[in-house]
């Protein structure tokens, strides 16, 4: 993504918009991605009914709030979707939306459930307009990846009590920015129950203290996909040969690819949505769990 400066001229630009009545709707929401279709792709018609229904679950630290998605009939391996910093919206409920017509039950998690329920942000757009970089910087001080440990646990014991979910496979675990590194969390913690892993854009996945997610990845028994931005690589060019040396488990892959897109490119309500790399990237994540799962 370009610098914060900018995206903020963007954004303000976005809400002023809204203010004239130049944007309502569905325009409002596919406004960043230059009038592409909120999911990122075209509907495909031979999908599956979709199902979507807004639950709750107990955690060790409080009721953690998500949105569940699973074509109406049939069981199918679950998958764990972390948003990015602007949580749940109708961007990630779209997303979510998209995989679960791709045969999988996908539960889109509140991560700031601590602090908030639901959707706090509209739109990438609000959130940048509106005070959403302070905000998010309070509520993620709650976020250590000890905590993201203890909600896979619920998540995945939730997940293996629905009817929709085929406990038979593994869970899939994919996260956006600030949720790349909560897949590996989740890989690591539960590695009997999550079997894959996919990093769109993630942050923080290289450091050096023991947390670090590329020092986790051995000891879970998962496969992983880092989908890197291309801006953020020519920042730490050294990551990707990091992740990509990373020992996983035997049997078990990590492919680790630089996409020509900015940091947020597969999110559809960022500025630097790129459609075509978008969809690039989603049939990376869908390859990645027919192996895995």
């Amino acid at each position: 993504m370009c610098d914060k400066a900018t995206v903020e001229r963007w954004a303000k630009g976005q809400l002023s918009r809204r203010e004239f009545g130049a944007l309502t709707g569905a325009a409002a929401l596919t406004a960043c991605s230059g009038g592409e279709a909120a999911a990122g792709a075209e509907a495909d018609s031979t999908a599956p009914d979709v199902v979507e229904a807004n639950v709750s679950f107990e955690t060790e630290d409080g009721t953690m709030d998500a949105v569940f998605f699973h074509p109406a009939e049939g069981t199918y391996p679950a998958v764990i979707h972390w948003p990015d910093i602007a949580g749940i919206r109708q961007s990630h409920r779209n997303m979510a939306a998209r995989t679960a017509a791709a045969g999988y039950a996908v539960l889109l998690v509140n991560p700031y459930y601590r602090d908030a329920v639901g959707e706090i942000w509209t739109d990438f757009a609000d959130f940048v307009g509106n005070g959403g970089w302070d905000i998010a910087k309070g509520f993620r001080a709650n976020l250590s990846s000890f905590a993201i440990r203890r909600d896979t646990q619920a998540i995945v014991s939730w997940l293996d009590g629905q009817p929709s979910v085929d406990t038979e496979r593994g869970i899939g675990a994919e996260g956006y920015c600030m949720g790349g590194p909560f897949t590996v969390y989740s890989a690591s913690e539960v590695p009997s129950r999550v079997k894959a892993a996919a990093s769109f854009h993630g942050g923080g996945l290289v450091r050096d203290d023991a947390e670090s997610p590329h020092k986790l990845m051995a000891g879970s028994d998962a496969s992983f996909l880092y989908a890197i931005a291309q801006d953020d690589d020519a920042k730490a060019p050294d990551d990707k040969t990091a992740l990509a040396a990373a020992p996983v488990a035997e049997g078990r892959t990590a492919v680790v690819d630089v996409y020509a897109g900015d940091h947020g490119w597969t999110v559809p309500d960022a500025p630097a949505f790129a459609k075509e790399e978008a969809d690039r990237a989603f049939a990376a994540k869908i390859e990645l769990y027919e192996g895995a799962l």
